[in-house]
């Protein structure tokens, strides 16, 4: 184990019990590492009460976490507790927060715990966060992410996603399968090939872009309290679209055959895209709505 200063930054070469090293005078930093070895395709659950959760996949069978943890004393990051416990290929890893508060000079600081995570190609992953934000790249299964406060953002991940965030933004770039996601406060960015799609923002914009290949499996539900809608759709996309705006305008630049029951209005669209099929609602109380070709 080796801590190395350069240039007033802070490096650190971690052995496995972990390193402890001062940023400065108001900062701990003490960083652990904990590593488990699976049978078959691992089903993860990691989380932390405040911090960010970072997950990204490599060519390894094991999992392996390092726990920052970061404090005002060396007393505030050592309370952080850190719970293990493995059957199988099921483990779980959780930073619980202190019994008691820290405060300085007229100040207040809480300690945080940040969590960096490596798992193979195919696992399922649940990662929570009470406040920080969480990111995962490139992994294949079943995937919860929640946060209390912050953003997310995944890439290359396929399979069944659900997100949901209290108060932050949704990026979702080269997604394969279904997603759920919900923010109650934050724009939402979607690049895909999805067969479910569910969207939701109090407030904030909706971007989705569907690559060729994307194919309605079941209903889509796209809505926002307050905010634009755009939807991008690939030239063989088949749908029943159901789109309404309380307070703004819709451009189509889609061949939407209303029919009989159907409306193209201002506010209104509802008619056929291409041979119909599964229904996309989509619905803004306040925002334009733009349907275009990718």
């Amino acid at each position: 184990m080796k801590c190395t200063f350069i240039g007033g930054a802070l490096l650190a070469v971690l052995g496995t019990a972990g390193c402890e090293v001062t940023v400065d005078s108001q900062t701990q930093v003490v960083r652990e590492e904990k590593r488990f070895t699976t049978a078959g395709p691992p089903v993860l659950r990691v989380a932390t009460f405040d911090g960010s959760i970072q997950i990204q996949s490599w060519d390894k069978p094991d999992i392996f976490i390092e726990i920052e943890k970061r404090g005002p004393t060396k007393e505030s990051v050592d309370s952080l507790q850190v719970t293990t416990d493995q059957k199988g290929d099921t483990i779980e890893l959780e930073v619980k927060r202190p019994r008691s508060e820290f405060h300085g000079f007229g100040f207040h600081r809480s300690p945080s715990a940040r969590l960096i995570v490596s798992v193979p190609h195919r696992a399922d992953v649940r990662a929570r966060s009470g406040d920080g934000s969480i990111r995962i790249d490139r992994v294949t299964g079943r995937i919860e992410l929640h946060t209390g406060d912050g953003s997310i953002h995944a890439t290359d991940v396929s399979g069944n996603l659900t997100i949901h965030t209290g108060d932050g933004s949704v990026t979702v770039d080269g997604a394969d399968g279904r997603l759920d996601l919900e923010t109650g406060d934050g724009g939402v960015n979607v690049t895909g090939r999805l067969t479910s799609l569910r969207a939701h923002t109090g407030d904030g914009s909706i971007v989705f872009r569907g690559q060729p290949g994307t194919a309605m499996s079941e209903d889509w539900e796209i809505t926002t309290g307050d905010g634009g809608v755009s939807l991008y759709l690939p030239p063989d996309f088949d749908a029943d679209l159901d789109a309404h705006t309380g307070d703004g305008t819709i451009r189509n630049d889609l061949d939407i055959k209303a029919g009989t029951d159907g409306e193209i209005s201002k506010r209104t669209v509802r008619g056929r895209i291409g041979d119909g099929g599964k229904r996309m609602q989509i619905r803004t109380g306040d925002g334009s709505i733009s349907l275009r070709r990718f």
